[in-house]
């Protein structure tokens, strides 16, 4: 039987696509496999946001290259749209996707291997991730994404709705709605549809519990949209915004055209609205032309505000965008910089999941090894918890006894 494994680099989009992939491999005959020095097939989806993700990208490539001289390679993804020719020189490379046509990839590859039977299908995760958009109209001038994703395109609103119901029906109680800019899913539909509305729609689907969204962009979120958001039942009290940062100056410059005080105002709407959601950011450090009065507004901003975690970036010159260009930012500045938010960032989170000890909490089973489960509550806190008969993908309520500085303890309680 062939073996294959996939392994993402970047966002939730490159995971959703896996997702999709490694179901329609297994129904096919193909057995998923967890280590890459025993898999036929490895597929690589690819990222290029930063440097660093490029450089993760190589490394897993060599290393599978030398464990595993006999696997065969998939490529696809964002660097590889970006530098193919960076892969010409390694002969285990089997097929290479565009992006355009990683709708096709499960199939191509199946129709090449023809396998003979059906297998049975072990979940890719605990957590279904269903891709809804793809692609970018804006034009950040630090971002390369709109360069190998192209224009924002969304997935047919009633076929969102088949695919929720199905993955319903195939035992999943959570799906994460993900997106390259999930905040404009249906603009370019006819007719024209929003996520809003699709939220809407979503609460119909039986079975299904929660609904988690990717990434939203601030300038979207309007007091409809809050509303839209308050009013869904299955929407986790988790919103993760793209900021990026809080000098004007700085925002200016990336192309981000809104400020710090919007931010806040937002962000004092959502905690409002949602008093136990978490509430994560995206930031960039080091941007070109940041100077010690950009980072400290920056700090001030990120401190105060009721952000409970936010994912650090330290700016990476990306070719083809207009920030390259720009005088940089030292690294060893960056990396300081990077370091003390990512300290802050530690400390608000552990006093963010302190404030939820001896409170029951919505979650969903996400693993289950030896003697210990994992919960992922709805608000985004995951909690170690003693064995339970829930099976991993159910929903359950989980009592959180303890918060350390690193981990979560509770108790499933049904």
């Amino acid at each position: 039987m062939t073996s294959f494994l996939i392994r993402n680099f970047g966002c939730r989009v490159n995971q959703a696509e896996a997702f999709n992939w490694a179901a329609e491999f297994q129904s096919h005959g193909l057995k998923l496999e967890n280590d890459p020095g025993r898999s036929d097939l490895v597929v690589v989806n690819s990222c290029t946001l930063t440097g660093r993700a490029d450089r993760d990208v190589r490394k897993f490539i060599n290393h599978v290259t030398r464990a595993n001289p006999s696997a065969r390679l998939i490529l696809t993804g964002c660097y590889v749209e970006r530098a193919r020719e960076d892969f010409g020189n390694i002969p285990q490379v089997w097929l290479v996707f565009p992006n355009a046509e990683k709708e096709a990839l499960a199939s191509r590859v199946l129709s090449y291997l023809r396998p003979e039977k059906s297998g049975q299908i072990l979940p890719y995760k605990s957590r279904a991730l269903l891709k809804v958009q793809d692609g970018c109209d804006f034009r950040c001038t630090y971002c390369i994404i709109p360069h190998v994703r192209g224009k924002s395109s969304s997935l047919d609103f009633r076929e969102a709705l088949a695919r929720a119901g199905a993955l319903s029906v195939q035992g999943y109680r959570e799906i994460v709605l993900s997106g390259i800019h999930l905040c404009s899913y249906g603009i370019d539909l006819e007719p024209r549809s929003s996520l809003p509305e699709l939220l809407l729609a979503l609460e119909e689907v039986e079975g299904l519990k929660q609904v988690r969204l990717s990434s939203l962009d601030p300038r979207f979120l309007k007091p409809e949209w809050l509303r839209a958001l308050g009013a869904s039942s299955k929407v986790c009290p988790h919103f993760h915004l793209s900021l990026q940062h809080a000098s004007r100056r700085i925002l200016e410059r990336m192309g981000r055209r809104i400020g710090s005080e919007d931010f806040r105002e937002l962000l004092a709407s959502l905690r409002a609205g949602f008093p136990e959601a978490s509430l994560g950011a995206d930031i960039i450090v080091g941007f070109p032309g940041e100077e010690d009065e950009d980072f400290d507004a920056l700090s001030r901003f990120l401190e105060e505000s009721p952000l409970s975690y936010f994912h650090v970036f330290s700016y990476s010159p990306r070719s083809w965008t207009a920030a390259a260009s720009l005088p940089q930012v030292g690294d060893r500045l960056k990396k300081e910089r990077s370091q003390f938010l990512r300290e802050m960032s530690r400390k608000k989170n552990g006093a963010f999941r302190k404030d939820f000890v001896g409170k029951v909490c919505p979650g969903i089973v996400i693993s289950k090894k030896g003697n210990r489960t994992e919960v992922l509550t709805s608000n985004y806190i995951k909690v170690l918890a003693p064995p339970t008969p829930a099976p991993v993908r159910e929903s359950v309520r989980v009592l959180i006894t303890e918060a350390g500085s690193r981990e979560t303890t509770g108790k499933v309680v049904s």
